[in-house]
């Protein structure tokens, strides 16, 4: 071999098939950009290969869609600016031809002419999501209209849409599988009976907080194929509406009748009798007793019958008794808030209900260590334990439970005022991804140390309002749980930028809440924004010590960000110019309480960011003070603006206290 002559890399003899291959096993995104970026070879395998685009940057929706030729799921959502024009640019040519499902949720600027432009250009079109677009109407329904092939369509809070669109989907998509209509509020029963009777496939409906009444539900009924069916909300509904659902075609394998106030548990043995394979019942803060007819009814349901949600509801201990024995398979049970939940309710329903995974017993006020060690003894395959506001629980109970159930996964102790010891005992669920601790003030640096030298799988954290953990807790933290994503460390009043130091190793995470820190600076945001780079969302509420120096970090090291509070912060009209104009992911932006900005820093600022925000709070008097032009700019790119009138409240810190080094009021 030559020695002047450069290597050849392997890459070149692999055939693409074994590429594409090797592409398949690489499951982390920043493993596959690496690879991207160090050969070509892959580049391509992955041109050929990818199925999923998830686009941030409308500009480059274009170059993307012809570079990848084979995507089959086209991810909008985030996309800042997307519209119109650059849909119908995007799909031109059949750059989209191998499309089958778009995401387009939130996309407030997208019309009835962009949809068109979807409908013509993707021809293989099978699912489209518009949720939460609240300009959505008939005419976009219109354009849906136009895809015979279509099977799902998400309209979720599509607020104008009236019956006459949803006629004109139920007539073009006959073939419609999945449907979602909530908060859809100008649907009415005329509207729901038409869907009915053209689109005979349907498998999964929901009609959440709809005013549809009983004539709804008999149409409903009709449908052979449904599966999965919520009606949460719906509260012109009654039990004479669920008698329609027991017309003995056993479809049904989940319902969701929730917030559904003028039904009563006798009202379900209807759909207990009809569907007997029900695989999953969701009743929550729908009814206040639980009659003995429903409670004896639910002993006829398959061994498939796995979730129960009974949110609350008045459930005593022996009603959780006859439900441990009627449901001895239940894996997930909803008791949030249910009055009546005992520690010997607990314990003669989790003592016949050993394949419980999940269990909530949210604000159940009476229940102490004693249903943690009957959870502990029964349901060893325990992922999720809910217990927030659960005050009389100790270390004692909590040790048990890290004892006996090493599957956990996720706990929430929210207001629970558990001690340092507690963790030490949770500590042994070295699985632990999700944990929440906040409004506990004895949770001390000693504790986090105990969560973070075992539990280095953690992923969520939650410590709002924890006043005793400080810079210590966050270096052990950093040490122990490099994988962290979501870190939650408002009014924890003890950190410091050095604190912010620490966080800043934290490669991974991608959402922080640092509300009322006053006693960071624009050191420490300096220091997340140049190491956090994945950051997306940030909280920086009430940071008063945090000047310009550190929004002008964020405007240049924390590219990805698309959700951002600096409600109360000391910022001036350049630095918030700057901010908005150079982070171009932004979309939601809370700007109340500025008092360093002027009406015209306002007026540059909306302008430089008003092609890709979606949402903005704003100080209500800005609405008289800022250009006609500025708001134009912003609603007519589909911004919705939020106009906040809130006062500064009384309990806040003033600044001035914190220069002048007087000890600050508490938040609430």
């Amino acid at each position: 071999m030559n020695p002047n002559q450069p290597p050849t890399s392997i890459l070149t003899v692999l055939s693409l098939d074994l590429l594409i291959q090797i592409i398949d096993h690489l499951l982390d995104p920043s493993d596959r950009k690496a690879v991207r970026l160090v050969s070509h070879a892959f580049l391509r395998a992955e041109s050929l290969q990818r199925r999923t685009l998830n686009v941030l940057r409308r500009e480059a929706l274009v170059s993307l869609l012809r570079r990848y030729g084979a995507i089959e799921r086209l991810d909008l959502s985030l996309c800042a600016g997307i519209d119109d024009s650059s849909l119908s640019l995007a799909v031109a040519g059949g750059a989209a031809a191998t499309v089958r499902k778009v995401r387009l949720s939130r996309a407030g600027a997208v019309g009835w002419r962009g949809l068109a432009a979807i409908a013509s250009g993707c021809p293989k079109l099978e699912a489209v999501d518009l949720s939460h677009c609240v300009g959505v109407g008939d005419r976009e329904a219109a354009a849906l209209a136009g895809v015979p092939g279509l099977k799902e369509l998400k309209l979720d809070k599509c607020l104008k849409v009236t019956d006459v669109g949803l006629a004109k989907v139920a007539v073009g998509c006959p073939g419609l599988e999945t449907l979602g209509i909530k908060w859809c509020l100008e649907i009415s029963d005329v509207g729901i009976e038409l869907l009915v009777k053209k689109c005979r496939e349907l498998k999964d409906l929901d009609v959440s907080y709809l005013k549809v009444t009983d004539k709804s539900l008999q149409a409903i009924a009709t449908l052979w194929k449904l599966k999965v069916f919520s009606m949460v909300g719906c509260n012109f509904v009654t039990d004479e509406g669920l008698r329609y659902l027991n017309n003995g075609n056993n479809s049904l394998r989940e319902i969701n009748v929730s917030r559904s106030h003028n039904l009563t548990s006798s009202g379900l043995v209807p759909v207990i009798e009809g569907h007997k394979s029900l695989e999953k019942l969701e009743a929550g803060y729908c009814f206040y007793d639980l009659e003995p007819l429903f409670l004896s009814k639910l002993s006829g349901l398959t061994y498939g019958f796995r979730t129960l949600k009974l949110d609350g509801s008045q459930i005593s201990a022996s009603s959780l008794q006859i439900i441990g024995a009627n449901c001895k398979h239940l894996t997930k049970i909803g008791l949030s808030k249910c009055g009546g939940v005992t520690d010997e309710g607990v314990s003669e329903l989790v003592s016949s209900c050993g394949d419980l995974d999940t269990v909530d017993l949210t604000c159940c006020h009476e229940l102490t260590d004693d249903s943690l060690i009957s959870i502990a003894n029964s349901c060893s395959k325990l992922e999720t334990l809910l217990l927030e506001s659960c005050s009389l629980i100790t270390e004692k109970g909590l040790n048990l439970i890290g004892t006996s159930c090493s599957n956990l996964q996720k706990i929430d102790l929210t207001d629970c005022n558990i001690t340092d010891t507690a963790l030490k005992g949770l500590s042994k669920c070295s699985g632990l991804m999700f944990l929440k601790v906040g409004l506990c003030p004895n949770v001390s640096d000693k504790g986090i140390v105990y969560i973070a030298s075992s539990c280095r799988k953690l992923r969520e954290l939650d410590l709002y309002r924890c006043i005793a953990v400080g810079d210590k807790g966050l270096a052990a933290l950093v040490a122990g749980c490099k994988e962290i994503k979501k870190l939650n460390l408002c009014y924890c009043v003890r950190i410091t930028d050095q604190g912010m130091s620490h966080l800043s190793h934290l490669e991974e995470l991608t959402d922080i809440e640092l509300r009322g820190l006053f006693r960071v600076t624009s050191l420490g945001i300096t220091a997340i924004a140049i190491g956090c780079r994945s950051l997306v969302e940030l909280d920086m509420k009430h940071c008063y010590s945090v000047d310009d120096a550190g929004f002008l970090a964020l405007a240049q090291y924390s590219e990805y960000l698309r959700q951002m509070n600096i409600t109360n912060c000391q910022i001036s009209d350049v630095a918030l110019r700057l901010l908005l104009r150079n982070l171009r992911y932004l979309q939601d932006a809370k700007l109340v309480h500025l008092p360093n900005v002027s009406k015209q820093g306002w007026d540059l600022a909306l302008r430089a960011c008003f092609d890709k925000l979606k949402k903005v709070k704003l100080p209500s008097e800005l609405r008289y003070i800022l250009s006609p032009v500025t708001i134009h700019m912003l609603q007519i790119r589909g911004c919705r603006i939020r106009w906040i009138s809130k006062p500064l409240s009384r309990y806040e810190v003033p600044l001035q206290e914190i220069l002048m080094g007087q000890k600050p009021q508490p938040f609430f």
